[in-house]
């Protein structure tokens, strides 16, 4: 799957001598959360008050008074970052994660399900008496999923819980903006960027949504003109957002001079990167039915980093990233089911 690296462009260029000196391909930041998908009526959803097919956040009680009333449910450890490393697990590569959970129920469900995943899963557990955080999702007979979500421990996490020899041993470090809601978890993705920095490994970062660069563009901006992010993913909304201007173009010019490579995915249209002068664009990879479009960033950005840390082109990385995607919007839950390592070999 490799190519000569005179043939590689400059971003993965320099990459390469990282990767063979790591213990971990990709290392992540992020939100831990346990997925709790469950199936309902339409009127339990109106006894709880909760708006069909909305997203909303609760608070501990009433995520406990919730979850206590759900019926038989799937739980899984969940979270953007999360599952963006559960897909290079899959895909065969070398990934860890570090998010907060509490040393109660959730928390061991999230620390056992990672863990079998593949996923390199270390981080001691909150002290603090916070529950484990929890996306509560309940899925009516008309497939409309309505999310309810409590961040709980995961927006405790502090610089004192981070690995430095572990973020160290990682050839990139990726971050999720979902996280730097919080006061201590911002502060700790800001440690681990400079650790990061000064032990001459990547960081990439995921702009998550388009509601937190509304909040926080201008610290967004700051990391990213400073010289701070190496690899910087975004989809069209989100880029335009970031660069306040209205064209997609005009944002890419704008944002890609100041990151090493930039990743923007474009829903149907598929997805593009910059990086070091060269523009490369794919299609979408056509399914015959989307079934839920829950984790195809996620995904995406797996294939795309597992690209990159084994040393291929930004347009196999693009493809990889793609088949990845299509592959979790096939079923529901934002885990691929399929063998990923088989689907991306003919790459």
């Amino acid at each position: 799957m490799g190519e000569p690296s005179s043939q590689l462009p400059t971003f993965t260029r320099k990459l390469l001598p990282q990767v063979f000196e790591t213990k971990l391909d990709v290392l992540a930041i992020g939100d831990a959360v346990v997925d709790v998908i469950a199936n309902a009526e339409d009127d339990f959803l109106e006894r709880e008050g909760l708006v069909k097919g909305s997203m909303c956040v609760l608070t501990p009680e009433e995520a406990e008074r919730l979850y206590a009333h759900m019926g038989p449910a799937r739980e899984t450890s969940g979270g953007s970052a999360a599952n963006t490393m559960a897909g290079i697990a899959a895909m065969g590569g070398r990934a860890g994660f570090v998010g907060l959970v509490a040393k109660d129920q959730l928390g061991d469900v999230f620390r056992h399900d990672i863990r079998a995943q593949g996923v390199e899963f270390a981080t001691p557990a909150c002290a603090d008496g916070v529950p484990t955080g929890r996306c509560l999702i309940l899925v009516t007979p008309d497939a409309q999923r309505t999310m309810n979500t409590f961040p709980g421990a995961a927006h405790c996490l502090t610089h004192d819980v981070l690995d430095h020899d572990q973020i160290r041993s990682a050839a990139i470090l990726y971050l999720e903006a979902y996280l730097w809601r919080a006061e201590g978890p911002r502060a700790a993705m800001k440690r681990a960027m400079q650790v990061a920095r000064d032990a001459g490994r990547k960081v990439a970062f995921t702009l998550s949504d388009i509601a937190l660069i509304a909040l926080h563009r201008a610290e967004f901006r700051e990391i990213i003109d400073g010289g701070m992010i190496d690899m910087l993913f975004a989809n069209e909304e989100e880029l335009k957002a970031l660069a306040a201007l209205p064209g997609l173009d005009a944002a890419i010019a704008a944002i890609a001079p100041k990151v090493a490579c930039l990743v923007v995915t474009c829903g149907a249209k598929g997805a593009r990167a910059v990086a070091g002068g060269e523009s490369v664009s794919v299609p979408a990879v056509w399914i015959d039915k989307v079934v839920d479009t829950t984790g195809a960033g996620d995904l995406f950005a797996a294939g795309f980093l597992i690209g990159q840390a084994r040393g291929r082109s930004l347009e196999d990385s693009l493809k990889i990233g793609a088949l990845a995607a299509s592959e979790v919007i096939s079923h529901y839950g934002a885990r691929p089911e399929a063998d990923l390592q088989e689907l991306i070999a003919s790459i």
